[in-house]
């Protein structure tokens, strides 16, 4: 797969304050972002993901959860065709490939929406770049979908009847918009990111 513009897949840069998860160093080369949402070293993490079994994804050495995607930053994505960068790249596309598609544990998903959300909202932000169009028809058409429905007199659990039980079918409304959206945002990082 052809890697996407740097603006639009990547996130700017970690926080002045990030050190590498693996080797601890200040300064942070070839950034990338776990769906954990710590940063490490693309070589730091490829390593530790070779030096284990390449067959399941890393732990991540702060947290321990699995790793399941890596994002590159920016600057990561702008220098991936460098001759020295281009082998680390390659790996973590391929980390990607084997790991980002595999079903996960309700746990798992729950852990990671800060990740997601916290990218996917900075990206809607962005006016140059950002998510593709039909991404955000499919935000906009869910959003208006749960508010309609949010907006109708018609209830299947009517809260006139029901009193604050008739809620129920409105926040499962709102739950099933939200869970959409996110898995068709994880569904475009993958994309981007795997090889």
């Amino acid at each position: 797969m052809a890697p996407a513009s740097a603006s639009a897949s990547a996130s700017a840069a970690p926080p002045l304050d990030a050190r590498c998860a693996v080797c601890r160093g200040v300064d942070i080369s070839l950034p990338h972002q776990a769906n954990c949402s710590h940063w490490f070293c693309g070589h730091c993490i490829v390593g530790v993901w070779l030096h284990g079994s390449v067959l399941r994804p890393s732990s991540c050495p702060v947290c321990r959860r699995p790793i399941t995607l890596l994002v590159p930053s920016q600057v990561a994505s702008l220098l991936r065709d460098e001759p020295e960068i281009a082998p680390v790249m390659n790996r973590i596309e391929q980390y990607n490939g084997r790991f980002a598609g595999v079903p996960h544990s309700m746990i798992q998903w729950l852990l990671d929406q800060p990740f997601y959300m916290r990218r996917m909202l900075t990206e809607l932000r962005d006016t140059c770049q950002g998510p593709p169009s039909n991404f955000k028809i499919q935000v906009a058409l869910a959003a208006a979908i749960a508010l309609l429905y949010l907006a109708s007199p018609i209830d299947l659990f009517p809260e006139a009847f029901l009193g604050y039980r008739g809620l129920l079918d409105d926040i499962l409304v709102l739950i099933i918009a939200y869970v959409y959206i996110s898995a068709a945002y994880r569904d475009i990082l993958v994309a981007r990111h795997a090889a």
